[in-house]
C-alpha cells in the first residue's frame, strides 16, 4: 500500500468519508490518509482539501485550502501537511502507524534526519506505539515542540534527547485528549474569570461569603442529582455536597473514585461498586426483545485499568501552564465517555470538574462554583456536547448483544477514549464557569447582603425570631412583595395594618420590586 500511495490518493471529489465537500476539491492531510489506509478512527472535526481558488475557507466541516498548499501525493507530504495545518489527531496517527508499521517512518527520518517534522513524526510513532525504531539518537537539529501550541493547548513539556524534541503533550499514551485553540476559548481565557471571582469575594464580608459558599455547594449537589433525573433524599444530597466541598483535597486514584462512587450510590446492596467487569452502554432497550439501543457505548472493561491510570497520570502531571478549565473538561468528559462504573458515573464526572478547578487554583478558597446548576440550565446543549462525540464513535464500535441485554465489544476501542478532541467540551464548560462567576456568585452575595438589610429593618419594627422573619420574607417573595390576606389573617395576624404597609415598603426598597 505504501508503494502505491500516490496512485490511491483521491483526485478532486465532491464527497469523501461520507462528508459532502463545499466544492469539488482534492483531499489532503488526514482526509487523504484516512481514505487511503481505510483508518478506523473518529473523523477529525475539520478535514482539509485543496480547491482551485486562492482563498482559504471553512464550511460543512471542511477546510478548503489553495493550490499553493497542496502536498505531493506521498505519505511524507500528507503527514507533514496534517501536522502543519491540522494539528495532532493522536487516534488517527496511531491507527496510521499501525497500518504503515516501522519502515516508512524510518525512511521519513532517514530522508530528513534534522527536519523538525520528521523528528516529530519519529517521536509520535514511538510514543504512540511503544515500539523503538531502528534509528540512532538524533545528534543535530534545533529542539522543536511535539505539539504546536499555537494550534492546540499543550503542557510545559519535557525534552526527549533521542528525538531532540520537547514533549509538550498534556497526557500520556494511556490518556491524552487534546483541545484546539479557538476564538471562543481564547476569549474566555482573556476574561480571567478566576481573578473576577476573587475580586467579587474580596468585597464581601466573611459571614456573607460563608453563607454564599454553603448555598452554592448545596445548589450544585441538588442540580447534579437533577441532571440524572433523580429526586434524592436530602441526606444523600447533603452527603454528596460534603464530598464536592472536599474536591481537590484528595489525589485522584482508582480507590478515590470508588470512594466517591459509594458516596453517590449510598445503598450499595444491589449495585456492584468498582470497575465494571462487563460491557456498558448508555441508551435504551427494545421493549420486546431487550435488544440494546445504545446512544453511547462505554470503554471495554478490559481497558478500564489502563484508561483510569492514564487519567490519574494526566491529573497528576498537568502543570500550572495548563488552563484549569480546559484541564477540567478533558478529565471530566474523558471519565464520562469511559464510563468505568455500573452506576454513579455522571455525578463523579461533574465532581471531577470541581476537582480540577480546585487543583488548578481557579476557584477561590472554600468556594465551589455551582457548575451542575449551570449545566442543568443548559441541559440540551450539554447533551448535544456529550452526544457529538458519541455519534462519531458508535459506527466504529463492533458489538454483539448479550443475553442479559448488555453489549459485548468485539474490536479494539481503547484509543477512541484516550485521544478524543475535547474542544467543544472545553468551550461548553467555560461558558458554564462564566455564568457561575458573572451571575450566580455576585447575585447570591448581593441577595444575602440585601436580605441582611431587610432582616435588620424588620427587627427595628417588631421583635421577631429569625425563622419567622425568613417565613415573612418567603411569603413576600412568593406574592410579589405583598402579604396575602391569608398570611395577614393567620401566620402574621399579630402585625398591625401600618406595620404590614411598612414591611411591604421595606421589601420593595430593599429588593427593588
Amino acid at each position: 500500500m505504501i508503494e502505491s500511495f500516490q496512485n490511491q490518493v483521491s483526485g478532486a471529489v465532491t464527497v469523501l468519508l461520507n462528508r459532502i465537500l463545499p466544492e469539488k476539491a482534492t483531499p489532503a492531510g488526514y482526509a487523504a490518509l484516512i481514505d487511503v489506509f481505510n483508518l478506523k478512527a473518529p473523523l477529525p472535526r475539520m478535514l482539509s482539501a485543496i480547491g482551485k481558488r486562492h482563498k482559504v475557507y471553512e464550511k460543512n466541516s471542511w477546510r478548503i485550502m489553495t493550490p499553493r498548499h497542496a502536498p505531493d501525493a506521498t505519505l511524507t507530504s500528507h503527514l507533514v501537511f496534517a501536522l502543519k495545518y491540522e494539528g495532532l489527531d493522536l487516534a488517527v496517527l496511531k491507527r496510521l502507524f499501525e497500518a504503515t508499521d516501522a519502515e516508512p517512518i524510518e525512511d521519513i527520518v532517514h530522508n530528513a534526519p534534522t527536519g523538525s517534522y520528521s523528528r516529530r513524526i519519529w517521536f509520535l510513532y514511538e510514543w504512540l506505539t511503544g515500539k523503538r525504531l531502528s534509528l540512532p539518537d538524533a545528534e543535530t537539529g534545533q529542539y522543536v515542540s511535539v505539539l504546536n501550541d499555537k494550534q492546540q493547548y499543550g503542557a510545559a513539556g519535557e525534552t526527549s534527547t533521542r528525538h531532540r524534541v520537547k514533549n509538550n503533550l498534556p497526557g500520556s499514551p494511556s490518556f491524552c485528549p487534546l483541545v484546539f485553540r479557538t476564538e471562543a476559548l481564547e476569549n474566555f481565557i482573556r476574561l480571567d474569570l478566576a481573578t473576577r471571582a476573587k475580586n467579587i469575594i474580596g468585597k464581601v464580608s466573611k459571614d456573607i461569603m460563608a453563607r454564599t459558599a454553603a448555598f452554592l455547594l448545596l445548589k450544585d449537589s441538588k442540580s447534579s442529582y437533577a441532571i440524572e433525573s433523580e429526586a434524592a433524599p436530602q441526606n444523600r444530597i447533603q452527603r454528596w455536597g460534603q464530598a464536592i466541598g472536599e474536591a481537590g483535597r484528595h489525589s485522584l486514584s482508582l480507590d478515590e473514585l470508588i470512594r466517591l462512587q459509594k458516596i453517590v450510590i449510598g445503598d450499595t446492596r444491589f449495585v456492584k461498586t468498582g470497575l465494571r467487569n462487563q460491557g456498558g452502554f448508555v441508551g435504551e432497550h427494545d421493549r420486546n426483545s431487550r435488544m440494546p439501543i445504545p446512544d453511547h457505548i462505554s470503554a471495554r472493561y478490559e481497558d478500564l485499568p489502563s484508561l483510569i491510570d492514564g487519567m490519574v497520570a494526566f491529573d497528576n502531571n498537568i502543570s500550572e501552564y495548563f488552563d484549569p478549565v480546559i484541564a477540567a473538561a478533558v478529565l471530566a468528559f474523558g471519565f464520562v465517555y469511559i464510563h468505568p462504573f455500573e452506576d454513579g458515573n455522571g455525578r463523579i464526572h461533574r465532581y471531577l470538574i470541581h476537582h480540577a478547578l480546585t487543583r488548578g487554583g481557579f476557584n477561590p478558597a472554600n468556594i465551589i462554583f455551582p457548575i451542575s446548576a449551570a449545566i442543568l440550565e443548559n441541559i440540551d446543549t450539554y447533551r448535544e456536547v456529550l452526544e457529538d462525540y458519541s455519534k462519531h464513535l458508535l459506527p466504529l464500535i463492533e458489538w454483539n448483544p448479550t443475553p442479559d441485554g448488555n453489549v459485548s465489544i468485539l474490536n479494539d476501542t481503547a484509543d477512541f477514549y484516550r485521544f478524543f478532541d475535547a474542544t467543544k467540551h472545553a468551550e461548553f464548560l467555560y461558558s458554564c464557569v462564566q455564568k457561575t462567576v458573572e451571575k450566580d456568585l455576585p447575585e447570591e452575595t448581593d441577595f444575602l447582603r440585601r436580605y441582611d438589610m431587610f432582616k435588620t429593618s424588620i427587627e427595628n419594627i417588631v421583635d421577631m425570631p429569625d425563622m419567622t422573619i425568613d417565613l415573612l420574607f418567603r411569603f413576600l417573595q412568593q406574592n410579589s412583595g405583598k402579604l396575602s390576606n391569608r398570611a395577614k389573617e393567620k401566620e402574621f395576624s399579630g402585625l398591625t395594618k401600618d406595620e404590614v404597609t411598612h414591611i411591604e415598603q421595606l421589601y420593595a426598597e430593599t429588593f427593588e420590586v
